[in-house]
């Protein structure tokens, strides 16, 4: 837990335990609407794993960001949720995607 508390950069167990949780509930919860939205799009697990996982996952990818930030900012970890997705967009070579 040491490690990870340096590499981001937050200093208690508290704080530690809250983003972990947030990320919990951001995964769960995007996983939840795939589903749905999956479903809506017209892919179904009948048109084999090579079609309905990529589609899906493609799905759940944006709807994992902004829930991730969402879910920052209701448990007082905005700053840190945002600062985060920019990294990671960063990373992906999806910067552009940003509004700065």
């Amino acid at each position: 837990m040491k490690k990870l508390k340096e590499r981001w950069n937050i200093n208690s167990n508290w704080q530690l335990t809250v983003i972990l949780i947030v990320f919990a509930i951001t995964g769960s919860t995007s996983a939840k609407f795939a589903a749905p939205l999956t479903e809506f799009v017209g892919v179904e697990k009948e048109m084999g794993v090579w079609i309905y996982w990529p589609v899906r996952i493609l799905i759940i990818f944006p709807i994992y960001q902004v829930l991730l930030v969402f879910f920052g900012w209701l448990f007082g970890e905005y700053t840190f949720f945002l600062n985060f997705e920019k990294k990671m967009l960063r990373s992906m070579k999806l910067g552009f995607l940003l509004a700065e």
